[in-house]
């Protein structure tokens, strides 16, 4: 019997969706296609480990893994849960009807616990665009997912939760966050404040004005005078972020895998100060898989190149 489930790849800051078709028929040995990465193929061993855990059995048949469209390369391991899901469904071990309503992503440990993936934000818009009830995800990712509204977003910590949630044995209410009230109480709360500077006031002066206009600064001074204690705190005067801005610079920390566990929407002006040996693609972003750099990660916030003449010219 054939089993789809749906799962997500993020190419960029955005997201596309990914069909997972499994197929246990009379053979034998695993067959995983549709140019999956290594990270996706050695799912194998992660998904068979943890059916076992939840009382499960992996089927001795011969097992069709596809990943559709074909022609996309899937990357990392987030595409572990719906793979097992397909899995037990297409064995007949699990009876659930509604697999095709809903997104699912999370990479298994061994034991069926899940661990986060990257990119929850721009998944859950995506799976809002095409209409999925819901999206079934781990549970540290829920609250990032949760910014996106007229989406059920179902946080789960195994495996076996899951399942329980899909045959109806358990019922877990879709986590609802206030997208308005956690933006604007968080807003200004910045570890450096402009405001503790004291003296420095020809400085304070030019870096109001650029804060103001949104220009670029050039500091020269020797060390010890203060220039990246003051570059670090510059994001305190800037203007607050707007919720669009706001989500814009979530979605790019979300692929980056940058955001902390069960964190959401980023309410503060990034500050980003990459050393000056850094290398051209981890600065400008890029790479088999493109991911951002150092400049996409300020953006609507602060870049500081301090020592910039030792910075690559080229």
């Amino acid at each position: 019997m054939i089993s789809k489930t749906y799962g997500s790849s993020v190419s960029g800051v955005d997201a596309s969706i990914i069909t997972v078709e499994v197929n246990v028929i009379n053979g034998t040995n695993f067959y995983m296609v549709g140019l999956p990465d290594s990270a996706v193929k050695e799912s194998q061993q992660r998904v068979e480990s943890a059916i076992k855990q939840c009382g499960f059995f992996f089927p001795r048949q011969k097992v069709v893994v596809n990943l559709a469209p074909a022609d996309i390369r899937k990357e990392g391991s987030a595409y572990d849960l719906p793979i097992a899901l397909g899995v037990l469904k297409s064995s007949g071990q699990i009876e659930a009807e509604n697999l095709q309503d809903y997104l699912i992503l999370g990479e298994l440990s061994l034991d069926g616990k899940l661990r986060p993936i990257k990119g929850a934000l721009s998944i859950a818009i995506e799976a809002r665009a095409k209409n999925y009830k819901g999206f079934i995800l781990p549970i540290e990712n829920a609250y990032e997912a949760a910014i996106v509204n007229n989406l059920d977003i179902i946080g789960v910590e195994t495996m076996e939760e899951a399942i329980d949630f899909f045959e109806g044995k358990k019922k877990i209410k879709p986590l609802v966050v206030d997208t308005r009230e956690l933006f604007f109480d968080t807003q200004n709360d910045y570890e450096a404040d402009f405001s503790a500077v004291q003296g420095q006031e020809n400085i304070k002066r030019a870096l109001e004005i650029a804060a103001a206009g949104g220009h670029n600064v050039i500091m020269i001074g020797p060390p010890g005078s203060g220039k990246t204690m003051l570059a670090k705190r510059l994001p305190s005067i800037l203007p607050p972020l707007s919720l669009h801005e706001a989500l814009e610079t979530t979605k790019i920390h979300s692929v980056s895998g940058l955001l902390d566990a069960n964190a959401s929407l980023i309410s503060r002006r990034p500050y980003r100060s990459p050393h000056h040996t850094i290398s051209d693609v981890a600065l400008v972003g890029g790479g088999g898989n493109p991911q951002p750099g150092e400049i996409s990660l300020a953006h609507n916030g602060v870049l500081f190149l301090d020592e910039l003449p030792e910075f690559k010219r080229t």
